[in-house]
């Protein structure tokens, strides 16, 4: 039995667990069909260890990479995806941004 507990509690300490928080649509503006449009995609991470996180900007880091992606043009219905990945002690928050290029 005691042997039943410490492989249950050591695979709890190993274990990682997902959670999308927030998945959210922009407006789309549109001037012409959707599937004449480039989709365009960027994604960022910030690392928190023990509450402290480096990187506070990663968010805007995604976004930019994403107009980067659509230089000249518009970006229309941008679809962002904030998740997070826990591991012991600290976890991953993950921005994935998607987008509708138009030239």
């Amino acid at each position: 039995m005691r042997g039943l507990c410490a492989t249950v509690l050591g695979l709890g300490l190993v274990g990682c667990t997902h959670s999308v928080h927030v998945n959210h649509t922009s407006d789309f503006q549109t001037t012409k069909p959707l599937n004449e449009y480039k989709i365009v995609e960027a994604r960022a991470e910030q690392h928190v260890v023990m509450g402290f996180a480096g990187d506070t900007q990663y968010a805007d880091d995604a976004y930019r990479r994403l107009m980067n992606q659509c230089e000249g043009g518009t970006v229309t219905g941008i679809q962002p995806r904030y998740s997070t990945s826990h591991n012991f002690f600290s976890w991953t928050n993950v921005v994935l941004m998607r987008g509708y290029c138009s030239n």
